[in-house]
């Protein structure tokens, strides 16, 4: 079973730089463990393309290597409070997201201007703005817990994106989306004009159609396939 989740992590990991979502050494996927330890996770001062199943270390919620090697992830709380808040979370994925941490600090809604788009608005995405240096304490991850609330994402204003899902597949998936759609937003407005983008009803409806379980899961294994069959 540990092997299973090592492996997943690894998976996630080179999937997001895959994605161009690598920032040197910095960024970080989790999935829970199904015993209750904590969570697993790549370890601090590797790149997101480095990760292996044996470099995943599994972290206990206040931070203690509990297995693996190497230093723990500074910003595990925003992993360990995020599923301590939501127990129906599985997964979660942050990154320094190049585009959607633009669209952030310019201080713009997501618009639903592509399919993408449409996986998270409506509602909007929340933006945790106390903060833009790391989330390192227990507080500062709970507060970003409750920023996110129920929602699937969320923008740390001037410093990254968090998503999370029912598994760590779904989370990786929404990383990818919510940077897709801020990059087609941007290159959207770069034209002027007036941009066109879908109303409430038409959104959901897309979002189910585009991004149902079933979808989202062969879309999953198609990125599998993508960094495993070079």
């Amino acid at each position: 079973m540990s092997q299973d989740i090592r492996e997943l992590v690894s998976l996630s990991s080179r999937i997001l730089a895959d994605d161009g979502q690598g920032d040197f050494i910095w960024g970080h996927s989790s999935a829970r463990d199904p015993e209750g330890r904590g969570i697993w996770i790549k370890p601090s001062g590797l790149g997101l393309e480095e990760i292996t199943p044996e470099t995943v270390q599994l972290v206990g919620h206040d931070g203690t290597l509990l297995e693996g090697s190497g230093a723990v992830q500074f910003e595990y709380p925003i992993h360990t409070e995020i599923m301590a808040a939501r127990p129906e979370v599985g997964g979660v994925v942050h990154t320094h997201a190049p585009n959607a941490v633009a669209l952030a600090a310019a201080g713009v809604d997501l618009l639903p201007v592509s399919h993408a788009a449409n996986y998270f608005v409506p509602p909007q995405v929340p933006r945790y703005t106390d903060t833009a240096d790391l989330i390192m304490t227990q507080e500062l991850g709970i507060d970003v817990a409750k920023c996110l609330d129920s929602a699937q994402a969320l923008f740390l204003v001037n410093h990254g994106i968090v998503t999370v899902g029912p598994d760590l597949q779904t989370a990786t998936m929404a990383a990818l989306l919510l940077e897709q759609a801020a990059a087609q937003q941007l290159r959207t407005l770069s034209f002027g004009g007036t941009p066109s983008y879908s109303d409430e009803a038409e959104s959901l409806s897309k979002r189910d159609h585009i991004y149902n379980e079933i979808a989202l899961a062969k879309a999953w294994d198609y990125l599998v396939r993508k960094v495993t069959t070079r």
